[in-house]
């Protein structure tokens, strides 16, 4: 095993490790986390060239997105779990456009309603516990 393939298996091994002792909140806060990594992977990608990690990286963040829509409740009567998963559609078909175009613009688009997103679930994070949850 070479030192990249070790440095990925105890990054993979530590994320399993935090992701096992995380509480719901903290799983979701993950995800968001997650994304904005890949989105940022992504846009190096496109600055290198390299279709294929592009393209790979922007299936990780669609993926993610895919769990994060997933994790909605009560879309129908919920209208903030409405509008998030109206959002998370949005930001998959930008996605998928950022793709096809190499557009670093609509990963940037995309990072923004994430860390939006990120930081009213952080607030959450924080007045139902009274401090502020490491995110």
């Amino acid at each position: 095993m070479n030192r990249l393939q070790a440095t990925k298996a105890y990054q993979q091994i530590n994320i399993s490790s935090e992701a096992q002792g995380a509480s719901p909140h903290r799983l979701i806060g993950m995800l968001l986390e997650g994304t904005l990594k890949r989105l940022a992977e992504a846009k190096g990608a496109i600055e290198r060239k390299d279709n294929a990690a592009k393209g790979e990286t922007i299936g990780k963040a669609i993926s993610i997105i895919g769990e994060l829509q997933g994790s909605l409740r009560d879309i129908e009567t919920n209208e903030v779990a409405a509008n998030l998963d109206r959002l998370y559609d949005y930001m998959t078909s930008t996605l998928v456009q950022a793709n096809l175009e190499s557009s670093s613009e609509k990963l940037n688009e995309v990072a923004l309603l994430i860390i939006d997103i990120k930081a009213g679930w952080d607030a959450i994070g924080t007045t139902q516990t009274g401090t502020a949850e490491p995110a």
